[in-house]
Formats: C-alpha cells, structure tokens, sequence
C-alpha cells in the first residue's frame, strides 16, 4: 500500500510503526517505530492491509496520539477489516476517519478474518505462512 501511495502522492513524508501480533498472547507488540518530525502538524495516513480485532490498529492510534497528533488529523486506511476491528477503533477513538473496502462479519479463535483473505504479507510477498494459521483454502478465491 505504501508502494502505491508514494507514487500518486510524490511529496508525501512517510514514517512507520511495525506492530504485529504476538501468536501466543493475541497481544499487539512495538517492534519499530521512526516517525517524521513535527508529525503533530500534519493529517497522518495510519495504513494497516487488514485489520481483525483492532488491536494493532488502537496501539498505533495511540501512538500517534502521544506524539501529538490530534486524533481527528488520523484516517485508518485498510483493504479489509472485521467488524470487531471497526468496533474497537470507532469506540475508542470517534473522532479517527476509518477508509476500508469490504468489512467480514467474523474472526476465529486464531484472530484471522473470516473468510477474509488469509495472510495478506504472505500473499503479496508469495511466502508461505505456517500451516497452524489457516483452517482451509476451502472459500479462498486465489
């Protein structure tokens, strides 16, 4: 996603907040955080492929937010979310601006979207995720 933004928007200041889900927990985790200075000026593009529960989604909320960026100057951008994801972020923050194509009714016990569209870095990158995280291909348009 990053990828096609850069190239409409050429002036664009990009930073990044790599959040992802500890398998054991369920727990969202900060593995890398580098955003750009004075950020508390601009409208921020948080940029998440899918987004199940939401958790990851509200840590880097709440990231921006303790860098002073007014939370109505957020859009949460997503090509797919649950219902629960959209739940917890528009509970939690009212005034963040949530963009996404297509909400799934459900998330399994493995907190994937379902039927959703399996694990989207695997399935951009073509690497294999581990047979435990995904019940089936039954469903899945390839």
């Amino acid at each position: 996603m990053e990828q096609a933004l850069m190239a409409v928007c050429k002036d664009i200041r990009l930073g990044k907040i790599l959040i992802q889900t500890n398998h054991d927990t369920g727990e969202p985790e900060l593995h890398y955080l580098r955003l750009p200075k004075d950020i508390s000026e601009d409208y921020v593009i948080l940029m998440d492929s899918t987004v199940s529960t939401g958790a990851a989604a509200l840590m880097a909320v709440r990231v921006l937010l303790d860098h002073d960026v007014a939370e109505d100057k957020i859009f949460l951008l997503s090509l797919l979310m649950a219902e629960m994801g959209v739940h917890s972020v528009a509970y939690a923050f009212p005034k963040v601006r949530i963009i996404t194509t297509a909400v799934d009714k459900e998330v399994n016990d493995q907190f994937h979207i379902i039927p959703g569209i399996g694990n989207f870095g695997d399935r951009y990158f073509g690497t294999d995720a581990p047979s435990d995280w995904c019940e089936s291909d039954e469903g899945m348009d390839f």
